[in-house]
This record gives structure tokens, C-alpha cells and sequence, in this order.
């Protein structure tokens, strides 16, 4: 019976140590995936930040964009009305025919415009260089024939000079507006890199989570075969008490024995020895 649960003890102390083994394996993989889970956590807090600096830059580049157009409209507008003026003076004089310098100064910008911002092929890109220099040149023409009038060379100077400051802010229309589209293309890949990193944080996360509950049933288990191992110690150190008490009561009960079989022989004359004494002794008779 001893011998058993001492074998017992033995095996449920080894699967203790397998239990505390595995639990510490559990515990260094979780112990990873949390560092890199932390790692990717720190990277997309960063990415975000970064994304959040280019969508205020894009922001400021708008509200540039939004700034330029507004002087540079009223420039165009103060253009605009001194051209009225002229047209109204050319047409008081009867110069130049019946086609107005403004209208001429608003086809060519639109032209121009469509030049700048729309994809052409060779044939047609040719067809429209062609025609706003041949815009360019009536428009001079125009110009030249107006200018020897000193009221409209005035007003034509003056108007190019409006002129020259919308096309000022139109360029800074452009400047500002390229920044913006290239602070918003970065903002929009750099969220996107910022997701991404998330998901693979939250995919570590999860990694994190099974391991740190393998671990937490391994401990589980480690904690149940140290309790067993320390009940089958009770029993086993109580066994052992009660096989020694047993073994003591015989030893008692023999010497007991001995010792009575000598007082009936004292009793009846027989001398004792040294040995028969130490009998009587150990069981307490003399």
C-alpha cells in the first residue's frame, strides 16, 4: 500500500513539472506576442500622429488655396470691369470692330486653362496652341489699335496690371493646390499604413490572449498536482506513523510477554540473570 502511493506521489510530482514547464513556455510566448503587439501599438500611435501633421499641412494648404483665389477673383473682377469700360469707349468711338477686348482676354485665359489641366493628343494639343496664338496676336492687334487712344492705353495698362496680379495669385492657386493634393496623397497612405499596422497589432493581441490562457490552464493544472502531491504526503507520513506505532506495540507486547514468562519462573524458584533482568526492565516491572 505504502509502496503504491509513494509510486503514485513520484508520477503526479513528474506531471507537476510538466505542467510548470509548459506553463513557462506559455508564458514567454505571451510575453512575445505582447512585446510586438506594444511594438505595432507604439508604430500606428506614430503613424496616426504623422498623418494628423500632413492633414493639417494639407489643411493650411487649402485654406492658402482658398486665400489666393479670393484676391486673385478680385483682381479678375476689377479686370474685368475696366474692360467693360474700354468696350463701352471702343464702342462710343466705333474702334476695332464688334468683338470686345475682354472677350478676347476671357477665351484666351480659358484656352490657356484647358491647356494647363486637360490630357491632349499631339493633334489636338497642336490645334489649340495654334489657336491661342492666333488669340494672342488679334488680341495684341487690338491692343495696339486701342492704345493710340491715351484714355484706353490707361485703362489697358491698368488693366494689365490687375491682370498680372490675379495671374500672381493664380499661380499661387496652383502652388498651394499641388501641396495640398501631395500632403493628402501621404495623410491617406500613411492612415492606411496606420490601419494596417492595427490589424496586425490586434492580430498579436489575440496570439497574446490564447497564450496567457494556455498558460493560466497550465497553472491551473500545475497548482491541482501540487495539491494532490501534498495530500498524498499526509497520508503517506501518516502511514509510516501508524506502521511505526504498530511495530513499537508488538515490540511492547512481546517484551511483555517474556517478561511474565520470567516472573512465573522467579516465582517458582528460578534465579534470575543479567539478561532476564534487562527483560523485566525494558518492560517496565522492575
Amino acid at each position: 500500500m505504502l509502496a503504491e502511493l509513494e509510486d503514485k506521489k513520484a508520477k503526479i510530482r513528474q506531471e507537476s513539472f510538466t505542467y510548470k514547464d509548459r506553463r513557462s513556455q506559455l508564458n514567454s510566448e505571451a510575453s512575445k506576442w505582447a512585446a510586438k503587439r506594444n511594438d505595432l501599438n507604439k508604430s500606428t500611435k506614430e503613424l496616426i500622429e504623422k498623418a494628423q501633421e500632413l492633414k493639417k499641412l494639407r489643411d493650411e494648404n487649402n485654406k492658402n488655396v482658398a486665400d489666393a483665389k479670393k484676391h486673385r477673383d478680385e483682381f479678375n473682377e476689377k479686370t474685368n470691369a475696366l474692360y467693360a469700360k474700354i468696350d463701352e469707349i471702343r464702342k462710343k468711338y466705333n474702334l476695332t470692330g464688334d468683338r470686345s477686348i475682354r472677350d478676347l482676354r476671357r477665351e484666351i485665359d480659358h484656352l490657356e486653362f484647358r491647356q494647363q489641366t486637360e490630357v491632349l493628343s499631339p493633334d489636338k494639343e497642336k490645334q489649340l496652341v495654334d489657336k491661342i496664338a492666333a488669340l494672342h496676336t488679334e488680341f495684341r492687334s487690338r491692343r495696339e489699335q486701342l492704345e493710340k487712344n491715351d484714355e484706353l492705353r490707361k485703362l489697358l495698362d491698368e488693366a494689365q496690371g490687375l491682370r498680372d496680379e490675379a495671374s500672381k495669385f493664380h499661380d499661387e492657386v496652383t502652388k498651394y493646390a499641388e501641396l495640398a493634393q501631395e500632403y493628402h496623397d501621404q495623410m491617406i497612405a500613411t492612415f492606411k499604413e496606420a490601419d494596417q499596422t492595427r490589424a496586425e497589432a490586434d492580430a498579436a493581441h489575440k496570439e497574446f490572449v490564447k497564450a496567457q490562457e494556455a498558460a493560466d490552464e497550465q497553472h491551473k493544472e500545475f497548482i491541482r498536482t501540487q495539491r494532490e502531491v501534498r495530500d498524498f504526503d499526509k497520508v503517506i507520513v501518516g502511514l509510516k506513523k501508524k506502521n511505526r506505532d504498530s511495530k513499537e506495540d508488538r515490540a511492547k507486547e512481546v517484551a511483555k510477554r517474556e517478561a511474565e514468562e520470567i516472573m512465573t519462573h522467579f516465582r517458582q524458584g528460578e534465579k534470575l540473570n543479567t539478561a532476564d533482568l534487562l527483560r523485566l526492565q525494558r518492560a517496565g516491572l522492575v
